[in-house]
Order: C-alpha cells, then sequence, then structure tokens
C-alpha cells in the first residue's frame, strides 16, 4: 500500500489517509440527499420536470448520485493518486434542472452530459487541457486557490444558514445579511458557531482528526438540541437517530439516456427556440465551458493546498488526472446523476492529512456503502460540516501570500478572480473574469506578447461563455 500510494514520500501515513476520507465523505455527502431535490422530485411536482412533464424519482436519483460518487472516488484515487473526491456537480445539475430540461427531457438532457465528458477527455487526451493547466501563470493559479478558500468558506456559512439572502420584500439593496434580521436567532446557527470555534480550537492546538472530531462533537450537540428543544429550522438534514438502517437502492435510472435527442427533437413549450440543434449546441458548449474550468480551478487550488504542486502551481501527472476527471461526467450522465467533478470539499480531507488517493479509496467505499445505509448518514446535518468548510476556507486564502499585489496588472486580475468566485457562486466565473483581466492589462502594460497564445485564446472562449445568451438570442 505504501509503495503504491506513495505515502512515505507523500509525508502520510495510513491512519492520515482513513482520517481524512472520512472527514471528505461527511463535507460532502449533503450531496446525496441534495442532488435529488435539485435534479429528482414527484410527479405533479413541475419544478423539477422536463419538458415533457417527467420527473427523475427522488429515490432512484439519491442511489445513483451515491454510486457514481462512489466509483469515480475509487477510480480517480487509484489512477491519478490524489486526495480530490468526486460526486454530482452543483453547478452543472442546477444548468440542468434551470436551463437544459426546459428544452429537452430528462435523458435527452443526461445524453448532453455524457457528450460533455467525451469532449472533455477528447481534450485531455490529446494534451490541450494540459496545456492551459500549464499556461496559467503562477500568480493566477494562486489566485485561483485562494478563490476557492473564499468560495468555500462563503458555502460554509450558507449552507449553515449564518449569511442568509435578504429577501426582495426587504426593499434593501443589501443582497445578504447575518441570520434572520441581522442576528443569530436560530438553534441551527448556534450550533454552526459552536462548531466553528470548537475546530478553530482543536486545529490551532494541532490536534490531529480536530475536523472529524470537530463534526462528531458538533452532530452529538445538534442531536441533543433537536431532542430536547425541538427548534427545526435545520438546512437540509433534522439531527435525530433513524427509525430504520436502510435497505437496496434504486438503480432504475442507470443507463437511461438519449445521446442525440436535443439535437434533433423540437421542444413543444412555446418559450423553446426554433432550431433544437442550435439550442442543443449552445447548451453543451456551457457545460462542457463549466466542467473543463471548475475542475481545472479546484485541482488547482487543491493541488496547491495539500503541498502536491510546484513552484508553478503545476501537479505531476496532471495530463492523467484531467482525463480521468473527464469520465465522471460520462459516469454521471450515463447514471443520470448529472456529471460529477472533483469536489472542492476534498480540502477538507486535505487538512486532515489527506494527500494520496487512499483517501479517495475510502471516500469512495462510504459512498457506495450510503446507497444501503441512508438514515445513517442523514443524522449529520449540514450546520456540523459547515464550520469545516470554513475553516478550510482560512487555511486556503494563505495562498494570496505569494501574489505580488504591488502590480497592478497582477492585483486586478487576482482580485477579481478571489472575488468572482464566492459573489457569483462559480469557479468557472471567476475564472473567466481573471483571465481576461490579465489579457487586457497585460496587453495594456506593452506585453501582449509574453501571455502565452493559450491563455489568449481562453479569454476570447470566455467572453463567447459570458456573452453566450445575446449570442444565442441573435442566432435565433
Amino acid at each position: 500500500m505504501d509503495k503504491f500510494f506513495a505515502l512515505t514520500a507523500r509525508g502520510s501515513t495510513p491512519l492520515r489517509e482513513v482520517r481524512g476520507g472520512v472527514v471528505t465523505f461527511f463535507t460532502m455527502a449533503y450531496i446525496v440527499v441534495l442532488n435529488p431535490i435539485i435534479i429528482g422530485g414527484t410527479p405533479g411536482k413541475p419544478l423539477n420536470a422536463d419538458i415533457a412533464g417527467n420527473v427523475l424519482p427522488m429515490a432512484a436519483v439519491a442511489a445513483v448520485t451515491a454510486l457514481v460518487a462512489g466509483l469515480m472516488c475509487l477510480i480517480f484515487g487509484v489512477i491519478a493518486n490524489y486526495p480530490f473526491a468526486f460526486a454530482a456537480g452543483l453547478g452543472i445539475n442546477s444548468l440542468l434542472a434551470v436551463s437544459v430540461t426546459t428544452q429537452a427531457t430528462w435523458p435527452q438532457a443526461m445524453g448532453l452530459v455524457v457528450l460533455n465528458g467525451v469532449i472533455i477527455v477528447a481534450l485531455a487526451v490529446t494534451g490541450f487541457r494540459t496545456a492551459v493547466f500549464n499556461a496559467v501563470p503562477a500568480e493566477l493559479k494562486a489566485a485561483i486557490a485562494a478563490g476557492i478558500g473564499a468560495f468555500i468558506a462563503f458555502i460554509g456559512f450558507v449552507d449553515s444558514g449564518f449569511v442568509r439572502r435578504v429577501p426582495d420584500s426587504a426593499h434593501t439593496t443589501v443582497p445578504v445579511q447575518l441570520g434572520h434580521s441581522g442576528s443569530i436567532a436560530t438553534w441551527p446557527v448556534v450550533v454552526f458557531v459552536i462548531g466553528l470555534l470548537v475546530m478553530g480550537v482543536l486545529t490551532v492546538r494541532r490536534v490531529p482528526g480536530g475536523l472529524l472530531i470537530g463534526i462528531v462533537v458538533t452532530t452529538v450537540l445538534a442531536i441533543i438540541i433537536e431532542a430536547v428543544a425541538q427548534p427545526g429550522g435545520w438546512a437540509l438534514n433534522t439531527p435525530r437517530l433513524p427509525d430504520s438502517i436502510g435497505g437496496p437502492p434504486d438503480l432504475s435510472l442507470v443507463g437511461d439516456v438519449d445521446l442525440f435527442g436535443a439535437f434533433t427533437e423540437h421542444g413543444t413549450a412555446a418559450h423553446v427556440i426554433a432550431a433544437p440543434a442550435i439550442g442543443a449546441t449552445i447548451l453543451l458548449f456551457t457545460i462542457v465551458l463549466s466542467n473543463f474550468f471548475d475542475a481545472m480551478g479546484t485541482m488547482t487550488g487543491l493541488g496547491k493546498e495539500a503541498g502536491l504542486a510546484d513552484a508553478n502551481g503545476t501537479l505531476p501527472g496532471i495530463g492523467k488526472a484531467l482525463a480521468v476527471e473527464g469520465t465522471g461526467a460520462i459516469a454521471g450522465g450515463l447514471g443520470s446523476a448529472s456529471s460529477n467533478t472533483v469536489f472542492v470539499e476534498s480540502a477538507a480531507g486535505i487538512a486532515e492529512g489527506a494527500r494520496t488517493g487512499l483517501a479517495n479509496v475510502v471516500t469512495g467505499v462510504l459512498f457506495l456503502a450510503a446507497m444501503f445505509f441512508t438514515p445513517l448518514y442523514t443524522v449529520v446535518p449540514l450546520e456540523a460540516v459547515a464550520p469545516a468548510l470554513v475553516i478550510v476556507g482560512a487555511l486556503m486564502i494563505g495562498q494570496v501570500r505569494s501574489i505580488d499585489f504591488t502590480r497592478f496588472e497582477y492585483a486586478l486580475p487576482a482580485f477579481l478572480t478571489i472575488v468572482t468566485m464566492p459573489f457569483t457562486y462559480s469557479i468557472a466565473n471567476g475564472i473567466g473574469l481573471g483571465f481576461i483581466s490579465w489579457v487586457v492589462l497585460a496587453t495594456a502594460r506593452g506585453r501582449a506578447r509574453q501571455v502565452h497564445p493559450i491563455l489568449w485564446a481562453t479569454a476570447a472562449v470566455f467572453v463567447v461563455y459570458f456573452a453566450r445568451a445575446p449570442i444565442q438570442g441573435l442566432l435565433t
């Protein structure tokens, strides 16, 4: 095991890898509950219905979500040997539910996801994806890592209810606020705050397994509070002991895919465009670009945080890792679980000491077990794992120290990259603004020839990406 996963070479031990894999699982296990809410549904629930009025059964979505995540964690851990866990990407599953299924059926939408994966794997195998990765300047790679830190911390704040959206009826220009009416007024948020402080103390005291201990302690506290005070209002899971263990998973959605139907069939809704091929092509372009750069950015941040990247932020064997990552989209589409990609929550396991693919194997086994023991992992509320994300964000934001902010041609692209990720809830958006502003400011400084041609091309692609809505309007 030591030789296969290079444990000693990376300064790790089997115990650290197991601990890291467990922490990563608990920080991202919510996806097995959340993904069915986003893309699943029940008959008569139009929110998640496709253009034909059909929905994906929630129990089946939960099962395939755990299945594909488990398999991809295992495959990536064994082949790529990195502690980067996989699951259904939140950006793409939301895109499918909100945009794609207004023009296609669910099998057709999953077909687009599979095609997206095929394209990404092809780009990785040909070396293009690696070339893009290596063309990114070291300063932007550091900014991407720091931006992901800010993003993951913001996810923790929002998921816990510590930061909430201000209702439109408030007639205020402030989009978010602290808790309810600017105060901590609910028990779930109190649990989050206590968990944050406990994990912070354990981290500063360098207690081995501090994040895992914090998650367990916070979960026990949440169970006690729910049993005694019965506050309700938990973000996703209610922390109470289950009445039953579980049962066999429903895998009926596996293989329910229509690869090219979205390009040939016309929609029935009045707002669907007249030429399905154009609409499907634009949707596929959007999925590919989002998947391509979300994964690249996440791997950049996680690699730097784990100390696995070189001085330029390049990961050894990144070409193989990117190729395997692309198969996550294919597997997710074939399983009707949506595109699977690297999860930023893997940083929690890295903070616990995970440095190799052995941690991924542990996470994968837990995901596969989750198919049969759903009630056991739903005991852990989102408020108990959200503090770990904030702690990890605080660790990752330290990557800004390698950016020279005295040079504005570095400072503005880095700043835009960092703040755009949490503000727009998208890693790809932050990378896009960083690339475009880097090219523009380098040109303004008379250094256009020093910018890598791939960076120029990628910036141009992002311009099209950000303008895709009006472009689609012109084409149709």
